[in-house]
């Protein structure tokens, strides 16, 4: 995926579990689970950026 396909997703992602985070509380698992959606988008970005180097 693009790079900058794959920014505009972290953001989204990370807008998305700040709201969850505060209607929800930061240890519910609907915000664990936006945290790992997030983090698979961030390791993906990284792995990108480590390939294109």
């Amino acid at each position: 995926m693009d790079n900058s396909i794959l920014l505009k997703k972290i953001e989204q992602c990370r807008d998305e579990m700040i709201t969850l985070s505060c209607s929800h509380g930061l240890t519910s698992e609907i915000v664990v689970q936006s945290s790992k959606q997030l983090d698979k988008l961030l390791n993906e970005y990284q792995n990108n950026a480590v390939a294109s180097a």
